[in-house]
């Protein structure tokens, strides 16, 4: 006789339990705090405004001071004064400034005078204000003064800086070369006498050539010359 297979289910009560599994705690992540500046930088910062705020003044209030090459014994004398634009239209800022007054041509700034005085009065009046007897250097410049004193009231002579150190030895103020070629005297000028050592523009010329030489102690205008001023 066959024998019959019987199932049973079998309960083991002292089975181990599943394990735990212990998992770590997560770890915080730390906060992103505000990065802290350097103690020396609000200083650093408040110097360099203090620098910015200085040179504005410096700019602002003493813009004439654009160089050291500026004529600093000229803008000591004079409060007033007359300004041309000096740059190319469209090309930036630029002032060109001359005492009100004066006439600027080119870089320079001229003064004619009303009263008369001998050579070396007109020589100590124009350094006096910053300047010195004219210097004439080119065609153009003759030109333009040539026109200025026929443009005022009625004078005859205006020394300028050049007269004669030594017999047939000129030689102008600011120690400029006396160039033979850039000469304008008049016909049969100078005229080499022992007396007549300085140089004056004669009014009534009517061609260019207008400088005739006369006596030191001679009593005429003046043309007084200075640097113009930069801003």
């Amino acid at each position: 006789m066959a024998s019959e297979i019987t199932y049973a289910e079998v309960k083991f009560r002292n089975e181990s339990p599943a394990p735990v599994v212990k998992v770590p705690p997560e770890t915080k992540k730390p906060e992103h705090l505000p990065q802290k500046y350097p103690l020396w930088l609000p200083w650093l910062i408040s110097l360099l405004l203090l620098l910015v705020c200085f040179a504005l003044v410096v700019v602002l209030v003493v813009p004439f001071w654009h160089s050291s090459d500026q004529p600093r014994a000229l803008l000591q004398q004079f409060s007033e004064w007359k300004c041309d634009s000096a740059a190319p239209q469209g090309t930036g800022q630029g002032w060109t400034c001359c005492p009100q007054g004066w006439r600027r041509f080119q870089r320079s700034c001229y003064f004619l005078s009303l009263d008369r005085m001998n050579w070396a009065k007109s020589e100590q009046n124009c350094t006096g204000m910053g300047s010195q007897l004219v210097v004439i250097n080119s065609k153009a410049e003759q030109e333009f003064l040539s026109q200025q004193i026929k443009a005022f009231p009625k004078r005859e002579n205006f020394y300028i800086g050049l007269l004669e150190v030594k017999d047939g030895q000129w030689e102008w103020v600011d120690r400029t070369p006396y160039n033979v070629t850039a000469v304008f005297w008049r016909k049969g000028e100078p005229s080499n006498h022992h007396d007549e050592n300085c140089t004056v523009i004669h009014n009534p010329e009517k061609t260019l050539n207008n400088w005739n030489d006369v006596p030191s102690d001679s009593k005429h205008h003046r043309i007084c010359e200075a640097a113009a001023v930069t801003v």
